[in-house]
C-alpha cells in the first residue's frame, strides 16, 4: 500500500531540521494537490449532474461517494485478509462518525447546504436505516445481550448480503433521479458541452489525486507530530482515524466553497450508506469467520454512531430547503462532545 511506502521513504529522511523542512514541504504540496483533486472532482461532478439530468445530490450519493469511500474500503479489506478484523470494523464506524458530525458539521458552517426535499428524505432514511441495519445484524449474530460481554459477529455471508443490497441501493437511486426530474435543477454556470467519456475521466483523475495525497499527507503529519514530542498514542487516536475520511471532508468543503452544498450532503449520507454495505459488506465477505464486533462497540462506538445519525436526521427535518450554518454548529459540536466522552469513558 501506498501509505506503508510512504512511511518506509520517511523512515530514511533525516531527523535534522533540513529533514524537518522537507517533510514540511511535501505536506505543503500534499495539501495543494488535495485541494486542487477536490476542485476537478466537484467541477466534473457537477457537468455529470447537469448532462445526465440528475441532481447533484444524487451525483454526491453515488459515484463520488463510491470514489471517496474507497480508502476506507481498501483499509478494512486488507485488515480483514491480515487478521484485524476489529480494525476494518472500526475504521467503517469511525467514518460514519466522523463524516456526519465533523465533516457535515464544518461544510454547513462555511456555507448553507440547499437541498432538495424528496430526494434528501429519500437518503436520509437509507442512511438511518442502513447503520440500524448494522447494529442489529452485530447483535443478533453476537447472540444477542451476551454481545455486551462477549462482543457480536457479522457474518461472512452477510458480507455478501450487503454487497446485494449494495447493487441494489445504487441501481434504485439513479432510477429514482431519473422518475423525479423534478428535483433537477441546471447549473447555468457550467459549461457541460465536454463529452461523457472524457467528463469521468476527469473525475476519476480527480479522485485518483485525493486519495493519493492522503496516503502521502498522513503519514507525513504522523513523523512530523512524532518528532515534535507528541504521543503515538494520541497520533493514532486522531490522525489515523480521520486520514481515511480525508476525501470524504476535502470534498465537502470544496463543494461547499464552490455553491454545491448539496453535493456535498449526498456525499457524506452516501459515504455513510457504502461505509455499512460497501466497506463492512467487502470486509465481511473475505473474512471466512466474519468480522468480530469488540463489546467496546456495543458500549460506545455503536450507541455515538447512532446518536449522530439521529442528530442529522432531525436536523435535516427540522430544515426547510437548507442545512443552515446553526445546524452545522450543532452536528460539530454533538461531534466534538460524543469524541470527548469516547475519550473519557474508554
Amino acid at each position: 500500500m501506498l501509505n506503508e511506502l510512504m512511511l518506509n521513504l520517511i523512515s530514511i529522511i533525516p531527523g535534522s531540521f533540513l529533514g524537518m523542512l522537507i517533510l514540511l514541504g511535501i505536506l505543503v504540496v500534499s495539501l495543494i494537490s488535495l485541494g486542487k483533486g477536490a476542485d476537478i472532482l466537484v467541477d466534473e461532478a457537477v457537468i455529470l449532474a447537469n448532462q445526465w439530468k440528475i441532481p447533484k445530490m444524487i451525483i454526491g450519493a453515488t459515484i463520488v461517494s463510491l470514489g471517496t469511500t474507497l480508502p476506507e474500503v481498501t483499509v478494512s479489506v486488507m485488515s480483514a485478509v491480515r487478521g484485524f478484523p476489529a480494525l476494518a470494523m472500526g475504521n467503517a464506524v469511525g467514518s460514519i462518525i466522523c463524516d456526519t458530525g465533523l465533516i457535515l458539521g464544518i461544510a454547513a458552517i462555511i456555507s448553507p447546504l440547499p437541498f432538495d426535499r424528496k430526494v434528501i428524505n429519500r437518503q436520509s432514511w437509507i442512511q438511518v436505516s442502513m447503520v440500524i441495519l448494522l447494529v442489529i445484524i452485530s447483535f443478533v449474530f453476537g447472540h444477542f445481550f451476551e454481545s455486551f460481554k462477549n462482543g457480536g459477529l457479522v457474518p461472512q455471508f452477510m458480507g455478501f448480503v450487503f454487497l446485494a443490497i449494495l447493487a441494489f441501493y445504487m441501481f434504485s437511486t439513479v432510477k429514482f433521479s431519473k422518475k423525479n426530474t423534478a428535483s433537477f435543477e441546471e447549473d447555468l454556470d457550467v459549461d457541460a458541452s465536454s463529452p461523457v467519456f472524457l467528463v469521468i475521466l476527469k473525475l476519476i483523475f480527480g479522485t485518483i489525486i485525493i486519495i493519493i495525497s492522503s496516503e502521502i499527507l498522513i503519514p507525513v503529519v504522523q513523523e512530523i507530530a512524532l518528532r515534535l514530542g507528541i504521543p503515538e498514542t494520541i497520533i493514532a487516536a486522531t490522525l489515523v482515524a480521520f486520514g481515511t475520511s480525508l476525501p470524504e471532508l476535502v470534498t465537502a468543503i470544496a463543494a461547499s466553497r464552490k455553491g454545491h452544498g448539496d453535493l456535498a450532503i449526498g456525499n457524506v449520507l452516501g459515504a455513510d450508506i457504502l461505509n455499512v454495505l460497501f466497506v463492512v459488506g467487502a470486509a465481511a465477505a473475505v473474512t471466512p469467520g466474519g468480522l468480530q464486533v469488540d463489546i467496546h462497540f456495543f458500549k460506545l462506538l455503536f450507541p455515538v454512531m447512532v446518536f449522530l445519525v439521529l442528530v442529522c436526521k432531525i436536523a435535516i427535518s427540522l430544515s426547510k430547503d437548507h442545512l443552515k450554518k446553526g445546524v452545522g454548529f450543532v452536528l460539530l459540536f454533538s461531534y466534538i462532545f460524543v469524541t470527548v466522552i469516547s475519550y473519557v469513558t474508554i
